[in-house]
């Protein structure tokens, strides 16, 4: 059942297809051979979400992970701990990140640019394909805008150009914005497959870039239109192994899934691989561990309630080597995988949503209102296992916050809940509290170049207007 993805078809397509379109003239392929059915214009959006898979998403996330401040890179990664730069095994991975990610945007680009001359397609199919590939295409820069600040910006506008200087942050963000409205408006319902844009997975990430950029109002309706729309809710949980109906290896969705990742067995998710040690019984196929782990000792761990069953579901206690106070993380297991393991990533779950409501809310009003504070309540409520709609005996009180205080409240919440999903980082940088956590979570004065991503040698040889961002 999960290969009913947004990949069907992928295997047989991308083999045949993708190397052709990477090559040095792809308008010519374009036009003479796609673009024209439906089925070929949804072979080339399918090509567009192949280029950030397995690999490429699992070194985005092997470089945030450890930039946190509950977080410890092993191997390569521990280059990170100390917050002094990022080492060459780090900026050549992050190479690969870029162009994984620009290779997304050129995709995404032919498609914007080809489908409306198809011929044997209907005029609202063609806006829906665009749609979705501008919904792709402002993933794709959201994502690169966040990690390496100005950026080049290249469109279907501007394919044939190989030298192209940095838009602003505000430029890219405009794109990214203008893209998700155009996905809003023509994005399909129900997506059409999972793993796939809809409306309101566009509104999501709307709420996310608005919030990103200090938009509260724009952050707090958009959100509201996801929560309004009652196509979501939060999977109820009793015990720990219920966690397993979020993110288990064999589930194929869930009432909190909004925009996820998609993987099978043949397509797997190799962020498991640098999780888990060998024997440990999480992946029995394929662990080698490399990469992340914590201590009790930690700050972040230390603080965070035994009682929450978040907490409970996310570590294991395991001696790597570094004392019997160090711990591995098992949100992501596949214990009965036998092969490449299918847990989905996500991109946004619903609780997100609800937080994000509560934190621009809480900008807007200079405090918490009653409807942000019951948001935050469900998310914490189901965390300890009570139902989410209901009163609890660990709901928080209205009357003990002011805007800050909620705010920090929120923000620490959202950080439980989002645990090892890549987004801690982020929070930390829009918020401008980056240097300030990592000074009092390991009492390090971080070097506050880290923020921006070096520019890879491959784009500032390719791109002859292009410089390097500063510290590196």
């Amino acid at each position: 059942m999960k290969k009913i993805i947004y990949i069907i078809g992928i295997a047989l397509f991308v083999s045949a297809c993708a190397d052709s379109l990477l090559e040095e003239n792809p308008k010519a392929i374009a036009t003479e051979t796609f673009y024209n059915t439906a089925a070929e214009v949804e072979a080339a959006i399918n090509a567009v979400y192949y280029n950030v898979g397995v690999s490429q998403l699992t070194n985005e996330i092997n470089i945030l992970e450890p930039l946190t401040d509950y977080s410890y890179g092993k191997g390569s990664l521990s280059y990170l701990n100390d917050y002094v730069g990022y080492s060459p095994a780090n900026m050549t991975n992050m190479g690969y990140l870029w162009q994984a990610y620009y290779l997304m945007i050129r995709n995404a680009n032919l498609v914007i640019l080809n489908t409306p001359n198809g011929t044997e397609t209907t005029e609202d199919q063609k806006k829906r394909y665009v749609a979705e590939a501008r919904f792709l295409r402002a993933h794709a820069y959201f994502h690169l805008v966040r990690l390496w600040g100005p950026i080049p910006l290249r469109t279907e506008e501007n394919m044939k150009d190989i030298d192209i200087a940095r838009s602003s942050i505000d430029e890219v963000y405009n794109l990214i914005i203008s893209d998700l409205l155009v996905a809003e408006l023509n994005c399909p319902d129900t997506p059409r497959l999972l793993g796939t844009p809809s409306k309101l997975v566009a509104k999501t990430m709307l709420a996310d870039v608005y919030l990103t950029t200090g938009n509260w109002s724009s952050a707090k309706e958009k959100a509201g239109e996801v929560i309004d729309s009652g196509n979501f809710s939060l999977v109820e949980i009793e015990k720990v192994e219920d966690f397993e109906k979020i993110y288990g290896a064999e589930l194929l969705t869930s009432s909190e899934e909004i925009f996820y990742q998609k993987f099978t067995r043949d397509y797997g998710n190799n962020i498991l691989t640098f999780m888990h040690y060998p024997g440990d019984g999480y992946k029995p196929y394929g662990a080698s561990y490399f990469s992340h782990y914590t201590f009790g000792s930690n700050l972040f761990f230390k603080n965070w309630d035994n009682d929450d069953l978040r907490k409970q579901n996310n570590f294991y206690k395991k001696d790597i080597a570094l004392g019997d106070d160090t711990y591995l993380y098992k949100k992501f297991i596949d214990p009965n995988g036998y092969n490449n393991s299918p847990n989905d990533w996500p991109y946004y779950r619903y609780p997100e949503v609800l937080l994000i409501y509560a934190e621009a809310d809480n900008r807007i009003n200079k405090g918490p209102t009653s409807k942000a504070m019951e948001y935050l309540n469900m998310v914490h409520r189901r965390a300890y296992g009570y139902p989410s709609t209901q009163p609890s005996p660990i709901d928080f009180n209205i009357n003990d916050y002011n805007e800050e205080s909620f705010f920090e409240l929120v923000l620490m919440e959202k950080a439980y809940e989002t645990f090892f999903e890549a987004k801690r980082w982020f929070d930390l940088k829009r918020t401008n509290k980056t240097a300030q956590v990592i000074k009092q979570a390991f009492n390090i004065d971080m070097d506050i170049n880290m923020l921006f991503w070096p520019i890879p040698t491959g784009e500032l040889s390719y791109n002859k207007l292009m410089d390097q961002n500063p510290g590196y």
